[in-house]
């Protein structure tokens, strides 16, 4: 594998985990990694903490929407080289046949949009989710795609998903 590379996020409902994750791709990873982001079932809107925690970081938010996986199961589509689950719900349903077989890998991150309490606890869990993207996104782009197969990026996708778990529990 080598050159630019597509990158899609995958959530439920698309408004926060799998949005803050296409952001922070499209910011640490340029100019060779686009993120995108898409839903099994949109809410149809990004969630305004999820933008307040982007924009507190100086990543841009004005092209980010909630949108429908089936965008990116069209021909039309853009070539995409890899399909990272962000949320237990995404990885328990079945995904769409992507042109060009990706390489895909689940990478779980608790809900904050799920979060019920104070004003406070509710950003630290937004903030907690950004946090554990973040981590997983600089590992990824820390590995030699060019220099690696299939099997080893898979691999190492995989392992970046479970040892950030780790660290968070």
């Amino acid at each position: 594998m080598h050159g630019r590379y597509n990158v899609l996020f995958l959530c439920t409902g698309n408004s926060a985990r799998s949005i803050m994750a296409e952001a922070i791709l499209n910011h640490k990873g340029r100019p060779n990694f686009t993120g995108y982001s898409a839903g099994s079932h949109p809410s149809g809107k990004v969630r305004p903490e999820a933008i307040k925690l982007l924009q507190d970081a100086r990543l841009p938010t004005e092209k980010l929407r909630s949108k429908n996986w089936e965008e990116f199961a069209k021909p039309s589509a853009p070539h995409l080289d890899f399909v990272f689950t962000v949320c237990d719900n995404a990885a328990k349903e079945t995904c769409p046949l992507w042109p060009g077989q990706p390489m895909t890998a689940h990478w779980g991150v608790p809900d904050p949009a799920a979060v019920a309490g104070t004003p406070e606890q509710i950003e630290r869990a937004f903030r907690d989710a950004f946090m554990i993207l973040e981590r997983r996104i600089s590992l990824f782009l820390c590995l030699p795609l060019a220099s690696l197969d299939k099997l080893a990026i898979k691999k190492e996708i995989d392992r970046i998903g479970q040892t950030s778990e780790a660290k968070s529990a």
